[in-house]
C-alpha cells in the first residue's frame, strides 16, 4: 500500500504560520502525499512551494461549521480556485442537516457546484459524521450522491468525534461508487488509516502524515 498518496497533509489550525505551511509543503513534497490543506490566506502560499510537484493544493470552505451564507460559501470557493486551490473542503451546513433542512442543503450544493465544475476543480463535503445520526448521514449521502460531489469527508477535525471505521463503511454503502470518500479527524496512527481505507476511504486527512509514514516505514 503506498500509503502516502492517501494522505492529505493537513494544517488548519486557528494561529497556523507561515513556517507551518513551509514545513507541510516540504514534507509533502518529501513523501509525496496526494494534497495539502491549508488555510484560505495561505493557499497561495502553498501554490509556490508546490507548483510542479504531484500534490495538490486543498484549502476548506465554511470552515469548521459550515453555517455561514450560501453567499459567503461561493466568495470563499471562488477566492480559492483565484488563488490556485485544486480541492475545496466545503463544511455544509450541520443546522440544515440537524434540523432535517433538506431544501436547503440542496440549494447550497447546486449553487456550489457549477463552480467547481467551470474550474475543473474537486470539491469534499464535509457531513461531520461523529455528531450525526445514522440517517443524516444516509441522507447526506443520498443528497451528495445526487450532485455527483467528488468526495464525502466525514469530518472537520473540530467535533467531539472525529472519523471512525462504521461511519465510513455506512459511507461507503450508500453512496454512488464514482464518489470517494475522505476520513478525518483523529487519525494520528498508520493501522487507523488502514482500517478506515479498508472500509472504504480512499483520502485520509491528517496533521500526522509524517508519524504515519514512519510507521510505515517501520513495519515493512
Amino acid at each position: 500500500m503506498n500509503i502516502n498518496r492517501y494522505i492529505d497533509h493537513t494544517v488548519l489550525k486557528p494561529v497556523t504560520s507561515l513556517d507551518d505551511v513551509k514545513r507541510l509543503s516540504m514534507e509533502a513534497v518529501e513523501y509525496d502525499f496526494a494534497a495539502v490543506c491549508v488555510p484560505p490566506p495561505f493557499v497561495s502560499t502553498a501554490k509556490t512551494f508546490l507548483g510542479g510537484t504531484t500534490t495538490a493544493i486543498a484549502t476548506v470552505i465554511g470552515f469548521p461549521f459550515g453555517y455561514s451564507a450560501i453567499e459567503a460559501k461561493v466568495a470563499e470557493s471562488v477566492l480559492a480556485i483565484i488563488d490556485g486551490a485544486d480541492e475545496l473542503d466545503m463544511v455544509a451546513n450541520l443546522i440544515a442537516v440537524r434540523g432535517g433542512d433538506w431544501a436547503f442543503l440542496e440549494k447550497e450544493i447546486a449553487t456550489i457546484m457549477p463552480i467547481i465544475r467551470n474550474k475543473q476543480r474537486k470539491i469534499k463535503v464535509i457531513i461531520e459524521s461523529g455528531i450525526l445520526l445514522e440517517e443524516e448521514i444516509v441522507k447526506c449521502c443520498e443528497l451528495y450522491g445526487k450532485y455527483g460531489v467528488d468526495f464525502v469527508k466525514t469530518s472537520t477535525g473540530y467535533a467531539e468525534k472525529g472519523a471512525s471505521v462504521e461511519a465510513v463503511a455506512l459511507m461507503r454503502k450508500n453512496l454512488p461508487a464514482n464518489i470517494q470518500i475522505k476520513a478525518s479527524g483523529g487519525i494520528r496512527t498508520f493501522a487507523f488509516a488502514k482500517e478506515l481505507i479498508a472500509a472504504g476511504a480512499t483520502r485520509i486527512g491528517t496533521s500526522a502524515g509524517v508519524a504515519i509514514m514512519k510507521e510505515a516505514a517501520a513495519l515493512q
